[in-house]
């Protein structure tokens, strides 16, 4: 029998690595117990504890810790349970060459975003969202997400999360949201307008396949990300709107078809990053 002693202890392991994750190399124990207002001794222990495990590694160069072994295990045993296209590293590379725009795959899973991989450079940069609870209402990926739901899944998603101000232009009021959502159903594809990073935002098409009764079923998306631009100049997402929604409307429809080929085991991604991030 599970103790609450020994679920509260999985719960803070967890939260401890988090804070390692989110503040790379070298943090320190007592910089970890500061941040989650633990004590130095439960901190120790803890760190200890997942460091035995693999999922931690105790730096001795950085007198800190680091992120361990075990976590790319766990992402690839994870990316293996997606929906995730052959030959994804072609399709992402055709996109980015298109768009002139970083691009991502994002697979969807019991309401959750999983990054799975992206294709980007210094001058087209893809953001990092370390976590999409609490952002889906600020993202153009989390938008086709929501839009998808049903009313009352959608309802019940958006008061575990809320509607945090993320960035100045992010949708904080339920009846502008849903007007939003409904404008995603009505075009098929999702914008964010700098509402999760003040100086970029993203659009985003989804990737669908047939369900157990043929219907349409959301699975993925494909999405790019472009520089906010002021007053929607040259670059911004309005200035190169049609370029952009070719490029990841025929990404997402290359992804679905991949999906419905006869796949052998794994996906291609020669030089395409994969995303550890869910």
């Amino acid at each position: 029998m599970v103790t609450v002693s020994a679920l509260s202890s999985v719960h803070r392991a967890l939260q401890v690595l988090e804070v390692v994750a989110a503040a790379g190399d070298g943090i320190t124990a007592k910089a970890v117990a500061r941040r989650l207002e633990y004590n130095l001794s439960t901190t120790y222990h803890l760190l200890d504890s997942l460091v035995s495990d693999g999922y931690l590694v105790r730096l001795e160069d950085h007198r800190g810790f680091g992120l361990g072994h075990k976590l790319p295990v766990l992402h690839d045993r994870l990316v293996a349970q997606l929906p995730v296209p052959r030959g994804l590293g072609r399709i992402l590379r055709s996109v980015h060459r298109a768009a002139a725009a970083g691009v991502l795959y994002a697979a969807f899973r019991g309401g959750e975003v999983v990054v799975v991989a992206h294709d980007d450079c210094a001058t087209h940069p893809v953001p990092v969202i370390s976590s999409w609870r609490g952002a889906l209402h600020a993202t153009a990926v989390g938008k086709l997400v929501l839009a998808e739901c049903e009313e009352g899944l959608r309802t019940d998603i958006l008061t575990r999360d809320g509607l945090p101000a993320l960035a100045y232009r992010t949708i904080t009021e339920r009846a502008d949201l849903e007007r939003e959502l409904e404008a995603v159903r009505r075009r098929g594809v999702a914008t964010d307008r700098g509402e999760f990073h003040e100086r970029l935002a993203c659009l985003a098409a989804p990737v669908r396949l047939p369900d157990a009764e043929g219907a349409p079923m959301l699975v993925g998306a494909v999405a790019v990300a472009v520089p906010v631009v002021p007053a929607g100049g040259p670059g911004s997402i309005a200035d190169r709107r049609e370029r952009l929604e070719t490029a990841v409307l025929a990404g997402a429809d290359r992804a679905a078809g991949a999906l419905l080929a006869p796949v052998s085991g794994g996906w291609e991604s020669p030089g395409t990053r994969a995303a550890s991030h869910g």
